[in-house]
């Protein structure tokens, strides 16, 4: 998953992103308000983690710009407030869930991969396209019912192509939401072709049809 931390405590924040990060997600931080405006207005993200006090913004307005903006993206709360009142006018604005400071990190992560799996998979551990089974919390992919191994970025890139079937994904949006904004700062982006190849060889040995449509001069589609 990618993830977006908008957290100002620093000890807090990098506890964070040191626990998400090591349960395998891409995980973007932002400190301030205004950071935070920037990247969610360039990035898109499976669920933003947002502290409602930032030195220089209150954190509901940016719930107000992510709807005038028609993002997308997962919101889950993360607050020392603790009243009723905020709880519903921050779920009222559309928030996905509210988690009270302090909480545990097993949680954090039980909270986000809920948000995910109702926004992306319908609710269900299991993404079916086809022939196609992939199992988002083993992270296990079948074709025809029989196990295909795929390596960690393999998986994430199908995974990506599958919940965003039919739509033209660039090679710049799919490295940037597997690999984080870093990816940005790369020359190429043949490592993208490079790894769809891959995927393309392992799911057609497997008796899978190739779905991914090579779009020229843009990036992607699967379909």
């Amino acid at each position: 998953m990618k993830l977006l931390i908008i957290e100002d405590e620093e000890s807090l924040r990098r506890s964070i992103l040191q626990y998400l990060t090591a349960e395998g997600n891409v995980c973007d931080i932002a400190v301030t308000f205004d950071n935070a405006i920037e990247k969610i207005s360039i990035y898109d993200y499976d669920c933003i983690l947002l502290d409602l006090g930032l030195p220089d913004g209150e954190g509901l307005e940016l719930l107000r710009r992510l709807k005038k903006l028609k993002k997308q993206d997962g919101v889950l709360i993360i607050s020392a407030r603790d009243s009723i009142a905020h709880r519903v006018e921050g779920l009222s604005l559309g928030a996905d869930d509210y988690l009270v400071k302090p909480f545990h990190l097993s949680e954090l992560n039980a909270r986000i991969t809920a948000i995910v799996r109702r926004r992306n998979f319908q609710g269900n551990d299991q993404l079916i396209f086809n022939e196609i089974e992939i199992d988002v919390i083993s992270k296990e992919v079948k074709v025809n019912n029989k196990q295909t191994y795929l390596t960690k970025k393999e998986f994430d890139i199908l995974l990506y192509f599958v919940t965003n079937k039919s739509k033209v994904i660039s090679k710049s949006a799919a490295a940037v939401h597997i690999w984080g904004e870093d990816a940005d700062m790369a020359d190429s982006f043949d490592f993208i072709y490079t790894h769809i190849k891959n995927i393309r060889k392992k799911l057609t040995d497997a008796g899978c049809k190739d779905y991914f449509h090579s779009i020229y001069g843009v990036g992607y589609k699967f379909q």
